[in-house]
């Protein structure tokens, strides 16, 4: 052997299964990485073709320039920084465990003449050996997703995306998913090298260099059994460890609710009704539109529903007998696909009931805002007939802000609508087309509606796609964090329970039987996880709520009190699910082994 840098590639066969979970985190590094940078420039590109066709002759300068083009490069900057923080803490906190286990092997290179400096430099070009095998595989995947990500919003998604690129690679996203990976692993070698390097000789052979704390007194068991006590005391006593592994469940809470809070902004952003139409029809002159038409229309090709809307505007009302309140209300008519689809996009406020409104009935639903005095019971006089508010919308969608400033507006069924009335015409007819409706189709329709009313084709307006596919990447990003932190957390129980082994072989010999094992490795994670709980909360409420403010709050005055309730107990129940995970397979490995083999385990 020319060197000790020699053993390099040996060790890495010699630790190939302890070393797996570090190099998948590196893994998906890059492969998120190069994913991102890949997509934001597929996206980049899509948008540069765009803004030739409309203006002629484009720069990059043009092109950065722009809403979206802005928007990728911030969004991938965000991106790249979260991956890079989460791939060191992840990465660190497999090496730590890694170096645990491996304590002999340094205390005997420090026998021999190793320095501190050479211990140090060996592990961080041990950590670089591993980028060989890690990046490529990394940027073979990202490569192969984006492709992959590429064909589905063009084929499937359509729309916007119709001219995305496929099967591009992008130079960026290659270079960066290789920085990541390199980067990454250096930031995350630093820690547990100079911890690897602080071993001594003689407690490194002995085996017993996690333990240089004299313990002087027992555990004191008021507050709990001893296994639990003593799981708690290996998960505090390690408090490096206890840093990565409380930093790693606390960056998932936090990312996640994070990015619901994107995930909500995408909802204000491009709000998805189920009632949106593809085609509308609309009368200049009011209430104008026959009844006969919509029929007629229902009745056609490509045609999925037909429903209209008739309206009446600054009819004098009062509400609760008090004409302060609002002068003069407005009346619109839902037909009955319409009162169905506000229920089913909730925009109802709690405790509205929809069931009154259906048919000729006296009851009706209103607008409403934060600012809002009326509420759900409180009747309205109109025309010498008393109507009782059934049920709030959450904002005024006939408004530019969404506020109602004031002014009531109520929504009845036709039926009602027509006898408080008397008008029968319709003022607006929606028509929803069917996936395989032609452009014959929307033309009959149109020649059926003749020149009195004005036609307008909605079809390329949709921002669904868009929508799907902004939703889809942030959930997968979301997922694949998830899924790296779990095998983290796996990895590293796993790991601090190989390097304990010893000691639960005496545990095992004096006395402690298997259940009393697996609660005592739970009471472990459990406290990794309830400390990463409270961190993550502490940091990650404040933070969203920071984020709803910025994005939504401050542009969409209509939008209600923020508290991610639903977010925050999906990832509680993502960071229970990782316990229970990471318990299973080391108390399993710990029962099927004998005691004597246990008590020689090093």
């Amino acid at each position: 052997m020319k060197s000790y840098l020699s053993l390099i590639p040996i060790s890495a066969k010699v630790y190939r299964r302890q070393n797996r979970m570090t190099l998948l985190c590196i893994v998906f590094a890059v492969f998120m990485v190069t994913a991102v940078f890949s997509m934001a420039e597929m996206g980049a590109r899509m948008e540069y073709m765009r803004l030739l066709g409309k203006h002629g002759k484009l720069s990059m300068t043009d092109l950065f320039g722009s809403y979206m083009g802005q928007s990728l490069l911030l969004v991938a900057c965000v991106l790249f920084l979260l991956i890079l923080i989460a791939g060191v803490l992840m990465i660190s906190s497999s090496m730590n465990s890694t170096i645990a286990q491996r304590i002999q092997f340094f205390g005997m290179m420090r026998c021999i003449g190793m320095s501190k400096q050479q211990i140090v430099r060996f592990v961080r070009l041990e950590a670089l050996n591993w980028c060989k095998t890690a990046v490529p595989v990394g940027l073979a995947l990202g490569v192969v997703t984006t492709w992959v990500l590429c064909a589905v919003l063009r084929f499937l998604v359509g729309e916007e995306f119709s001219n995305i690129p496929l099967f591009g690679v992008s130079v960026i996203g290659i270079v960066c998913g290789i920085l990541v990976g390199v980067v990454t692993v250096l930031l995350a070698a630093n820690a547990p090298a100079k911890r690897a390097s602080k071993v001594s000789p003689i407690t490194a052979v002995s085996g017993n260099a996690d333990n240089k704390k004299t313990i002087r007194h027992t555990s004191n068991t008021r507050f709990g059994r001893i296994e639990t006590i003593l799981g708690i005391n290996h998960a505090v006593s390690m408090k490096k460890d206890l840093i990565m592994m409380t930093s790693s469940f606390a960056l998932s809470i936090i990312l996640f609710l994070s990015f619901s809070v994107v995930v909500d902004f995408a909802n204000y952003l491009m709000p998805q009704s189920a009632s949106t139409s593809d085609i509308d029809i609309a009368s200049d002159d009011g209430n104008t539109i026959p009844h006969g038409l919509l029929v007629s229309i229902q009745g056609m090709d490509g045609v999925k529903e037909v429903y209209g809307r008739r309206s009446a505007f600054d009819l004098p009302a009062s509400v609760n007998g008090d004409t302060s309140v609002s002068d003069a209300v407005d009346l619109i008519s839902y037909d009955d696909f319409d009162l169905q689809s506000l229920k089913k996009d909730g925009n109802l406020k709690k405790g509205s009931d929809l069931s009154k409104v259906y048919g000729d009935s006296s009851y009706v639903l209103a607008t409403s805002d934060a600012d809002s005095t009326w509420k759900i019971g409180d009747t309205v006089q109109l025309g010498g007939e008393t109507l009782t508010i059934a049920g709030l919308l959450k904002n005024d969608p006939f408004s530019g802000d969404g506020l109602t400033n004031g002014k009531i507006t109520l929504i009845s069924s036709g039926h009602t609508f027509v006898r408080l009335t008397g008008e029968e015409n319709y003022s607006l007819v929606m028509v929803r087309t069917t996936s395989n409706a032609t452009d014959e189709d929307v033309q009959a329709v149109q020649t059926a509606t003749g020149e009195t009313f004005s036609f307008r084709d909605k079809r390329d307006e949709h921002t669904t796609g868009t929508y799907m596919a902004f939703v889809f990447c942030v959930y997968a990003f979301l997922a694949i964090v998830a899924l790296v932190t779990v095998l983290n957390i796996v990895n590293s129980i796993s790991m601090s329970v190989s390097a304990r082994m010893k000691q639960y072989g005496v545990m095992r010999a004096v006395g402690m039987d298997e259940q009393q094992v697996t609660k005592m490795i739970a009471a472990e994670a459990a406290t990794y996880a309830t400390s990463g709980c409270i961190v993550g909360c502490i940091v990650g409420l404040p933070l969203s709520k920071l984020l709803y403010d910025f994005l939504i709050a401050n542009h969409f005055p209509y939008a209600a009190g923020y508290f991610p309730k639903g977010s925050l107990v999906i990832i509680l129940l993502f960071v229970s699910f990782a316990v229970i995970v990471a318990v299973r397979a080391p108390a399993k490995r710990i029962h099927s082994m004998l005691i004597t083999a246990t008590i020689n385990e090093l």
